[in-house]
């Protein structure tokens, strides 16, 4: 049986909760940059967005 909420993407196969733990995960080595935009403007988002990204 499967928890509640669903995806909204008709005929979408969800995983069961084996395929879950079985699956092969690649180890995430690089910086990342994480942007909170509650109570913010989208424009002070979007700078801090760019900001964490650097030059280039």
């Amino acid at each position: 049986m499967r928890g509640g909420g669903g995806v909204g993407i008709p005929d979408l196969p969800l995983p069961d909760w084996q395929e879950v733990v079985d699956r092969e995960y690649e180890r995430w080595d690089l910086e990342r940059v994480v942007v909170d935009t509650a109570g913010r403007e989208p424009s002070a988002s979007l700078a801090t967005l760019l900001a964490g990204l650097g030059p280039g």
